[in-house]
Formats: structure tokens, C-alpha cells, sequence
């Protein structure tokens, strides 16, 4: 049985070509011991400057291993490996007429359509918008100051809101089947460390490669995409999903995935309207801070060799108090990108490329709002606070998608930035200075005035130095959770639905949405035979 080793440190500036003789030197063997190893956790452990270390946990192997466990049970840091197994179900005997339905191509959507495209079921994948590669240049046409495509633009399209998310892939999720993810992922195009990484992150240039490999990928086990091709109302009779309307036609399904993103707003509509069940959701939300990344990684570095070796710096905080305060998707090297799909709305989200090359670092600054708090009991509430401060910073971005922008200082101290006021910021399309006091609902703003000057104590003033604020940021969630049975992965009284990821509310992060989608897949096929 193989051996896990943790705790294995090495100085930033070492070579890992040097774990080998460290585990030899841990277990007690010869040099020329023929063992073999692999990297199953690596972090940056920073918290001396002058001394930062990378912290590994291993697996190892070697001819004489059981010979060795013998002889040390109970040696620290030392432990038997049990790797668990990726569970592969049996096709169930249900027979399924019709392919099944994926709606969206999103990290739920996906991995449902790939794990149900490598078992026989040749998924038809509905998708609003258009392939990465026309997503692409669409995209760079609105940050040059272009018209708004509501349907093809950083919240949908091929990928979903995920493609153009930054990539981050941190999960607080184990498993087999986050394993499984991440080598799908590996096998796309992601770098190999993913796997192991602490903080694991594929970056924004890397994504559109990754979802049109995975395309490839299910079009060659027969699957099929169509393009442009909004899902308008879902065909339900007597408790049971019979097809669905769409702008392109309709199309017969018994089996629907519903993984529709948190930005589907029109779509949640139509779900409520037709009686599916939902239910509000708490949900976060709160603004951007935007930071030179200079000054973020003298914090967390010190040494500028450290810089040279490590990269951009990144930070994770949190503030605990009546209403926490965390920080949310930090960019480190990034760009604060509009997060919008509505016109007459505008919303804020955060990027960076695997070189984190940009010369600013930025992170949401959030709090969760609880579904009691949203001014109504009605499933869309949240929905609706989020359009009422969306509108808002729209009218203070002169109905143009500028940035509304405002320095942090100045944030705090209530004082109201002049319309000659210059600011340096990441966003493309501009900025505008205005006072973000309007942009969010009250106990937000009192968690922020409460939360910043805490996270800047933490940092000994290195934090809101330099800082400016952008806002409001919204879709850090969804703030709307879509009925679903836990044993079935079905909504209650709608047979065939299969609500996953972010926009049904029972996800948080690419890896997470993923793995929702893999495991209604794996449902979905212990259920039914593959259609004929």
C-alpha cells in the first residue's frame, strides 16, 4: 500500500528535483532505492518574508514498502495512502427515447454533457449564445466601447460565465470525483499542476481553449451543440418534462439539465412562471478594490527575488464581527471587467491571465445578504434587489458601462469625488468618479465602512493604501436555489429536471459546479438505459 507523506518543505528558491532525496531521507532508504512519487498538495507557507518555503504532501511507492510499514507504524508525517475510487454507475434500465438535454455549456453543464457523452447518451447542448471563438472578439468589441449583446458577452456564450471568470479552480471539495475533474480539465489543455496546487487557477487566456477542447471532445462521442439557441419555456405534462421551446424550434426531451448560470435572469423568470419550485437564496455581494500589484507584492513578499520567482502576489481576508467582511475572486495581475447581460445594468467581476501580467491587483470585498433581508418573500427577490443597484450604477456610469469609481479613503470618509478627479484603474471601457454610497443596500456599506480599516490593520496600512473602489459586485452567487431532491437530483413533481451549478443555487466556483454536473450525470445514466 502506498505511503502519504506530509509536511515536506522546501526554500522557494530550491529545485522540487530535491523531494526525491527528502522522502528517501524521511523513510530511511538508500539512495538508490528505485521509488516512485507524485505531488498531492503543494502550498506557499508566507508567513515569515524572509524565509518562504513551498509545503508538499506526497505519495510514494517502492518495492519495499509493505516490508517498511511493518516495521514503522506510527512514524510522523508517514501514513498509509487509500486512494478512494472514481464510482462509475451502471446504465439503469429506464429506457430513454430522446437524447437528453443539457441547457448551458457553464462548468455544470459542461462536465454533464462530457461524462454523458463518454457513456453512450449523446447530450444535445443548448447554448444562448455563440462558440468561444466568436465569443472572443464579441467580448473585445464591448470593452472598446461597443453596443451590449445580450447574448453573447462575458456572462453567456460557449463556457458560460466560468470561461471568462479568471479560472480559479479552488474548491473546498475533495474526492474522486473532484480528481476526476481536474484531470478532464488537465486533459483540455489545463497545466498539470492543477492538480495539486494550493490555489490552483487556469487563467482567462487559457479558458477558451479548454471549453472548445471539451466540445470537441463530446461532438466526438456524438454529442451535438446548438449555437444561439435560448431555451424559452420548458414543456412540462402531468409532472413530467415532455420537451422544450426554444428560439431555435421545438425540441422533445424527457431528460432536461438545467445548468443555466446565476445570470439567466429571464430564464428564472420563466421557470416561477410555470410553477417549477424555487426558493430566494442568501447571496453575496458588496464592491471591487483595485490595488497596484506592486504594492501587494512587497506586502506579501518583501524580497523582490521572492517577486521573480513567485510571480504576482494574491491575498484571501476575512473580518469577523457582526457582519463578516471577505475578500472574493482576488485577481492578482487582473483586470475588473463588467459583469453584465442586461441592458441598462451594470455589474462588476474580476479576471487575470495565467501570467497575472497587468500592473493591478483587484478582489470583491463582499458580504452575504440573507434571503430575509432581501425586502420580499418572493423567490425572485434577490433577483430584484440585484437589478435595483444594477440600475443605479448603470445611471452613475452615464448609461455607458463606465466604472463608477471612488478611492477608498474617500469612500470611508464620506467624501464625494469631483468630477476632474483622475484614477488609474484596469477597467477598459473607463471610469467615472462618483460617491458608491448608492450602489449597495445600507448593512452592506456598514460592513465595508466597519470590514476595510480591519483587512488595512491586518496588512499594517499596505491594504487601502493606493486603493480605489468599483461596484457594485453582484454575481458572486445566485441569489435563487431551484427545488431539487437529494437523492434523485430531480425537482419534486417535475420528473426528467435536473437542475445543476451556480444558477440553481447548489454551487459556488467552477470546480463545484463541475463536479454538481458530473454527479447529476452519473444520476442520470444509474437511471436510464443510453437512447437508442
Amino acid at each position: 500500500m502506498p505511503l502519504r507523506l506530509t509536511n515536506l518543505e522546501l526554500l522557494v528558491e530550491e529545485s522540487e528535483e530535491q523531494l526525491r532525496d527528502m522522502i528517501a531521507a524521511r523513510l530511511g532508504l538508500g539512495g538508490g532505492e528505485p521509488i516512485t512519487w507524485r505531488i498531492l498538495r503543494k502550498s506557499l507557507d508566507a508567513r515569515s518574508r524572509d524565509c518562504l518555503r513551498f509545503v508538499y504532501t506526497v505519495v510514494v511507492a517502492w518495492p519495499g514498502e509493505a516490508e517498511w510499514q511493518a516495521r514503522h507504524s506510527g512514524s510522523a508525517n508517514v501514513e498509509r495512502f487509500d486512494p478512494s475510487e472514481f464510482d462509475e454507475p451502471l446504465p439503469g434500465n429506464l429506457p430513454l427515447k430522446e437524447r437528453p438535454i443539457v441547457v448551458g455549456s457553464g462548468p455544470g453543464g459542461l462536465l454533464a454533457a462530457y461524462y454523458l457523452a463518454v457513456r453512450g447518451y449523446r447530450p444535445l447542448v443548448l447554448e444562448r449564445g455563440e462558440p468561444v471563438k466568436e465569443r472572443v472578439p464579441a467580448i473585445k468589441a464591448f470593452d472598446r466601447g461597443g453596443p451590449l449583446d445580450r447574448e453573447n458577452n462575458y456572462l453567456f456564450g460557449e463556457g458560460g460565465a466560468g470561461t471568462f471568470s479568471d479560472g480559479k479552480l479552488t474548491c473546498r471539495m475533495s474526492g474522486p470525483d473532484v480528481d476526476w475533474v481536474l484531470e478532464r480539465l488537465v486533459e483540455c489543455g489545463g497545466k498539470p499542476e492543477i492538480r495539486y496546487e494550493q490555489r490552483p487557477h487556469l487563467g482567462s487566456n487559457r479558458l477558451p481553449m479548454l471549453v472548445r477542447n471539451f466540445r470537441r471532445k463530446i461532438e466526438a462521442l456524438a454529442g451535438e451543440y446548438r449555437f444561439r439557441c435560448r431555451m424559452e419555456e420548458l414543456d412540462i405534462v402531468a409532472g413530467q418534462v415532455r420537451g422544450a421551446n426554444t428560439s431555435s424550434g421545438y425540441i422533445r426531451a424527457s431528460v432536461v439539465v438545467l445548468a443555466i448560470g446565476h445570470s439567466a435572469r429571464d430564464t428564472y423568470e420563466m421557470l416561477h412562471r410555470i410553477g417549477v419550485p424555487m426558493e430566494r437564496k442568501a447571496f453575496q455581494l458588496g464592491l471591487r478594490i483595485e490595488q497596484p500589484q506592486d504594492q501587494v507584492n512587497r506586502h506579501k513578499y518583501g524580497s523582490q527575488d521572492y517577486e521573480r520567482i513567485l510571480g504576482a502576489a494574491d491575498y484571501s481576508l476575512v473580518t469577523r464581527g457582526q457582519r463578516d467582511l471577505f475578500t472574493f475572486c482576488m485577481c492578482a495581475g487582473g483586470v475588473v471587467i463588467p459583469s453584465v447581460a442586461e441592458p441598462g445594468m451594470f455589474c462588476t467581476n474580476g479576471m487575470s491571465n495565467s501570467r497575472h501580467d497587468t500592473a493591478f491587483a483587484n478582489s470583491g470585498v463582499m458580504v452575504t445578504l440573507a434571503p430575509g433581508e432581501f425586502g420580499s418573500d418572493h423567490p425572485l427577490a434577490g433577483v430584484e434587489l440585484q437589478r435595483q443597484f444594477e440600475a443605479a450604477a448603470f445611471e452613475f456610469g452615464r448609461g455607458s458601462y463606465l466604472a463608477p469609481i471612488q478611492r477608498a479613503a474617500d469612500f470611508l470618509a464620506g467624501r464625494t469625488p469631483t468630477s476632474g478627479d483622475q484614477f488609474e484603474s484596469s477597467y477598459p471601457r473607463g471610469v467615472v468618479p462618483a460617491n458608491l454610497n448608492g450602489l449597495l443596500p445600507q448593512v452592506v456599506l456598514s460592513a465595508l465602512r466597519t470590514g476595510l480599516p480591519l483587512m488595512d490593520r491586518q496588512w499594517r496600512g499596505d491594504f487601502l493604501r493606493n486603493a480605489t473602489l468599483v461596484g457594485p459586485e453582484m454575481r458572486g452567487s445566485s441569489p435563487v436555489r431551484i427545488g431539487r431532491a437529494r437523492d434523485s437530483r430531480q425537482t419534486p413533481g417535475i420528473a426528467g429536471l435536473f437542475p445543476v451549478g451556480e444558477g440553481a443555487g447548489y454551487a459556488g466556483g467552477i470546480i463545484s459546479a463541475a463536479v454538481d454536473g458530473l454527479r447529476t450525470a452519473k444520476q442520470i445514466v444509474q437511471q436510464f438505459a443510453p437512447p437508442g
